[in-house]
This record gives C-alpha cells, sequence and structure tokens, in this order.
C-alpha cells in the first residue's frame, strides 16, 4: 500500500546529492528573495523561477520554515515570508542612521563639486540642517546642526515640498506665510508651485539667491522604504561658483548622491517624471 504524499510536499528526488552549506546558504537567500517578490508561491512556481528541482526547494524551505523565515499554508499551498525575516529586517532598518549613511556620500559630493553639502530634514514647517561637510574653499555656505530655514527658501526645503500634495503644501503656507528673504525670494503661490513642480519633474530644487543674496543651492530628496520623502541632501556656494551653466550638471549629481543615500538605508526612490 503506498503512502498517499502531503499536497505540497514533494517526493525526494534520489540522484540528488547535498549541496555544499554555502551553496545551500545561497540558494536559500535566492528563495527567499523570489518568494518576497512575489508576496506568495507554491512550491512549483518558486522551484520553477529558482531554476532547481521541487524536491531541493522544499528542502531548503522546510529548513527556513522551523526558523519562521517563511511560513507555509497548507489550505492555500502557498509559501510566504515569515515573522522571523521581518524582524531580521528591521533590525537593519533601526541600526541605519541616516546622518551616518549620508556621511561618505556627502564627502564625495564635496569633491565632485567643490561646495558645501548640507542634509536636513523638515521640522514644524521648517527646514532644520542636521549635518554638513564644508568646502575647503574660503567662501562659504554655513548652517550648522540645529539652524533652521524656511523651506519655500531653501533648496532641501523645495526638494521636500515638490514631493508633498498640492493641498499639504497650501496648508503648510496658510500656517507660515511665504516671509521675503532676499529679492530673489519666491512670494506669490503661483511661483512657488510652478518651481515645485519642475522641482519634481527633473529631481532636484534650486535655490536661487532665494535665501541669502550671492548663494545658490541644489538639493534632491532622500526617501525611506515607502517612497516617502524624509530628508534632502544638497551643495550651497557662492553664485560665482555656482552660474547658470553648471546648475543642471550639478543637479544631476546631487540628485544621483541622493538616491544613492537612499539604497543604504533601505529606501526606494521616487521614478523621476
Amino acid at each position: 500500500m503506498t503512502t498517499k504524499r502531503p499536497r505540497g510536499r514533494p517526493r525526494k528526488d534520489p540522484a540528488e546529492s547535498q549541496a555544499a552549506p554555502a551553496q545551500a546558504l545561497d540558494r536559500g537567500l535566492h528563495l527567499l528573495a523570489l518568494i518576497a517578490s512575489a508576496g506568495a508561491s507554491t512550491l512549483s512556481d518558486v522551484a520553477l523561477r529558482a531554476g532547481m528541482p521541487a524536491s531541493t526547494a522544499h528542502r531548503l524551505l522546510t529548513t527556513m520554515e522551523r526558523h519562521g523565515i517563511v511560513t507555509f499554508d497548507g489550505d492555500s499551498q502557498h509559501w510566504t515570508v515569515g515573522l522571523e525575516a521581518f524582524r531580521i529586517g528591521s533590525a537593519f532598518l533601526e541600526r541605519t542612521n541616516l546622518v551616518d549613511a549620508a556621511r561618505k556620500a556627502m564627502r564625495r559630493l564635496v569633491e565632485e563639486t567643490g561646495e558645501t553639502a548640507n542634509l536636513g530634514i523638515a521640522n514644524a514647517g521648517d527646514v532644520v540642517f542636521v549635518s554638513q561637510v564644508e568646502t575647503p574653499n574660503p567662501i562659504r555656505a554655513f548652517f550648522p546642526p540645529g539652524t533652521r530655514g524656511s523651506m519655500h527658501a531653501s533648496g532641501i526645503g523645495k526638494a521636500l515640498l515638490a514631493e508633498l500634495s498640492r493641498e499639504r503644501v497650501e496648508r503648510l503656507l496658510e500656517s507660515r506665510g511665504l516671509p521675503e528673504h532676499t529679492a530673489q525670494t519666491l512670494t506669490k503661490p503661483s511661483d512657488l508651485f510652478a518651481d515645485l513642480d519642475a522641482t519634481k519633474a527633473r529631481g532636484w530644487s534650486f535655490d536661487d539667491e532665494e535665501r541669502h543674496s550671492g548663494m545658490r543651492c541644489v538639493a534632491a530628496a532622500i526617501f525611506n522604504e515607502h517612497r516617502e520623502a524624509i530628508a534632502g541632501i544638497s551643495v550651497s556656494g557662492p553664485t560665482v561658483r555656482l552660474p547658470d551653466a553648471r546648475i543642471a550638471e550639478v543637479g544631476a549629481t546631487v540628485r544621483n548622491t541622493a538616491a544613492e543615500i537612499t539604497e543604504q538605508i533601505g529606501g526606494r526612490a521616487r521614478r523621476v517624471l
């Protein structure tokens, strides 16, 4: 009498050799990534996508199941990512510090552009600078950690505003207004919204002497795992060293640096329109 094989449990492949531990780990991680990308997967589907026998995939999955890395639903016959995998991923997010993660990229940004690099976040309607790497050039922008600025007159501020809905920006304008700092400050909502549309389309913002006369700033947003803008990075310097001819090139460099930091903290960048 033949014993009935449980659904979702394949017959053992007698010709299959035992994989070396490193190879087994590599295959197991590959299966986990495939299941995570699919959300849920049957044994046959994930084995086919991984290019391995179902018996091998099942052996690896059951090992991970014992550790809570994956789970198996007997009713649907689907494998899904387990709670322990979530806890492991959460540990990464908890230990990741934005300032520390950005520091190396900021230093390289200074080397590439020759200007001061800044890191800032939004807080209570202002942009707050949390880190800076200064240029060795004699004339430079200086924003020590904790310095606050108007979001509408800041490269980082406008990069973050561009990622908000129009309604949220309008509510912010109602409470904060558009105070004038220089003759270049955008003090009309229509001008600001046009600027934010351009910022979102190209992926970087431009502060054209809007906070300090003679100083320009180019910035881009940094995103978390939900594609939410949580911070911004910028380069600031005198207009004479950031002429019109350099702005687009610097903007692309800053945008790429922001994307690099986004990846380092486990974030997902918004796709540029």
